[in-house]
């Protein structure tokens, strides 16, 4: 387990609004035709603005325009379960280290990890952080004798790992995103991190 084993704040439902703000409505009309077509012509000046606000669009439709549907995973052999937008995670990708599942969005801008590992001896959530040497300037950390859970920034990712501790086994979730989106990954985050359990 390494960091990042790979954190995010608009509502998941006003990404949906904001999207459409961003895409238009543009003007059904000849003038309004006209006018999309003068401001992505190649000499416009602000082509590469709308282009950039088209791209945002379409890169977060898929987090907040369709409604998201939840499941449980479990790992059977250590009690690990919890809540995950299996329509956003759709696609599988390996099997971390110890026991768990990798997936990652269609497009592989988004990945999450459930991963579950042995826990030795009398290992604590600060010591077990400590020793996965996490980096030095992270956004928001938080530490107390049952779980810890870290957030931070790498280049154009932002990344979240929360790990809680039982009596035999560490049980993780560790997920990644694109920062550009952070805020509409806010509520998907939460409530993937809070539904984290052990039996």
């Amino acid at each position: 387990m390494s960091f990042p084993l790979r954190r995010n704040t608009l509502p998941v439902d006003e990404l949906g609004s904001m999207a459409r703000r961003v895409r238009g409505p543009w003007p059904s009309n000849a003038k309004g035709v006209a006018l999309v077509s003068a401001l992505t012509h190649r000499n416009s000046p602000l082509k590469y603005v709308v282009y950039s606000l088209l791209a945002i669009a379409a890169s977060t439709t898929m987090v907040g325009a369709q409604p998201v549907r939840w499941t449980t995973f479990s790992i059977p052999q250590t009690g690990t379960s919890v809540q995950i937008p299996s329509s956003i995670f759709s696609q599988r990708a390996g099997q971390p280290d110890g026991f768990g599942q990798r997936f990652e969005t269609v497009d592989g801008r988004a990945e999450l990890t459930i991963q579950s590992v042995p826990r030795r001896g009398n290992e604590t959530p600060a010591t077990f952080l400590a020793e996965r040497g996490p980096p030095a300037h992270i956004q928001y950390k938080r530490v107390t004798p049952q779980f810890f859970a870290v957030s931070s920034y790498k280049r154009d990712v932002v990344w979240y790992n929360r790990c809680n501790f039982s009596r035999r086994f560490v049980h993780c979730v560790l997920i990644n995103y694109p920062a550009r989106e952070e805020r509409a990954w806010d509520q998907i985050v939460t409530r993937i991190s809070l539904s984290l359990k052990a039996d």
